[in-house]
């Protein structure tokens, strides 16, 4: 029976990469069915990403006959099957992008299998139960914060996770624990930062007067609400909107960059490009 792959891979430019891959493709019974590539012009980058179905080999067998052709081209690359990565969801109180993750986890229109919810608070406990996910109660105090953080990586490998996703999580991770989960967390927060930090974002706006509501989903990392941008959802208001439904269109958009950024990366449709990313949609 037919499986499919995909290949991501990134490496210095030059000619001849493309038609490297798909002859070595082709000599192992590979058949191409969707193929993307971005030629960055002013870091003199190439990315690729190619999904194909085979019959006749894996994952562990293609990446080993690949070496030599990788090590030609100076190229970092990744096999992956068609398995669904396993997503562990952490959130707090608010409950609105839980919601969504776990509607489109339903339908089979995430990418991603969710394994459990990780909550510092038992509010969205009833919610997680509910469809029939894990609720772990992990809190976190003044002083023992490290003490949480060493039961969310036990739970992480009791849970075989491969992607944490912070649905409105609402504490800071350590930078240990970010560079442990380096490329595989994702977070979300209102694209008002930095112009609306602390308390009440959505009143500063208000006063302010904006006309657009936005989110953005990226990668966690040591910089807070700082790391590679996956994907970044705009929505239009006007003079009308008062704090309450400014909150409640902003957490709309939350819910949308979230849930794209989690099956783009659960689809291998993200590279890490430095501080930035290349998503092939």
């Amino acid at each position: 029976m037919s499986r499919t792959y995909t290949l991501t891979l990134s490496c210095p430019q030059r000619s001849g990469i493309v038609h490297a891959v798909s002859t070595f493709l082709f000599e192992n019974a590979c058949d191409i069915e969707e193929h993307q590539q971005f030629d960055d012009a002013l870091g003199r980058e190439f990315f690729q990403r190619t999904s194909f179905s085979s019959a006749s080999t894996g994952v562990a067998d293609l990446s080993e006959k690949f070496q030599n052709l990788a090590e030609k081209f100076s190229m970092t690359y990744t096999f992956t099957g068609d398995a669904r990565p396993r997503a562990l969801v952490m959130v707090s109180r608010m409950g609105h992008c839980l919601n969504d993750l776990i509607f489109r986890w339903r339908a089979e229109i995430l990418g991603a299998e969710l394994v459990a919810v990780v909550s510092n608070h038992e509010d969205l406990r009833p919610m997680a139960e509910a469809a029939g996910l894990p609720f772990l109660h992990v809190p976190v105090t003044a002083g023992a914060k490290g003490d949480a953080e060493a039961r969310l990586f036990e739970i992480c490998e009791e849970f075989d996770v491969d992607l944490v996703v912070l649905a409105r999580y609402m504490q800071v991770l350590s930078d240990d624990a970010c560079r442990r989960l380096h490329g595989r967390a994702i977070n979300i927060h209102h694209s008002f930062l930095p112009g609306f930090k602390g308390a009440k974002p959505y009143h500063q706006a208000f006063d302010r007067g904006v006309k657009q509501v936005g989110a953005t989903a990226h990668y966690v990392t040591p910089d807070l609400d700082e790391g590679p941008i996956i994907e970044q959802e705009v929505i239009r208001i006007d003079h009308s909107f008062d704090p309450q439904r400014l909150a409640t269109v902003g957490q709309d958009a939350e819910a949308l960059a979230l849930s794209r950024a989690v099956r783009w990366h659960c689809e291998n449709r993200v590279l890490l490009h430095g501080s930035r990313t290349v998503v092939f949609k």
